[in-house]
């Protein structure tokens, strides 16, 4: 049988990040103070009661908040000369794979090439 390595050599060597993260945690473990905490990020996440009275978060929904702000509101930082760091970054803009302005039918394709013609054609009317 084979043995498999483990990442840690002994138990004490090993940190577990927990999956539920008490109230009085949640806020440091995302940077911010409580009050932030409560009006920015606690309205999105879902309560897990601990004991009588306790409330915990799940980290993972911390984590994706964290991700989704990021999305929202990062910025680049400065690189060494004093211009940004903005890399190449992909985004999903559309699910579909389509080409925004382009019909895909050929025959509204022909009728648009043709709009330019029909309106420089009609005789304009005195008024």
């Amino acid at each position: 049988m084979d043995h498999v390595k483990s990442d840690c050599e002994r138990k004490s060597d090993c940190i577990i990040l927990p999956r539920f993260i008490r109230l009085r945690e949640a806020p440091h473990y995302l940077g911010m103070d409580k009050n932030r905490f409560n009006a920015e990020v606690r309205p999105y996440l879902t309560e897990i009661p601990t004991g009588n009275h306790g409330i915990a978060f799940d980290r993972l929904d911390l984590d994706a908040w964290a991700d989704d702000y990021v999305t929202r509101n990062g910025r680049p930082g400065k690189t060494m000369k004093g211009g940004t760091s903005w890399g190449k970054r992909s985004r999903q803009d559309s699910l579909s794979e389509g080409v925004f302005g382009i019909s895909k039918r050929q025959s509204q394709v022909k009728e648009f090439e043709k709009a330019p013609e029909r309106a420089s054609s009609r005789k304009r009317k005195d008024t």
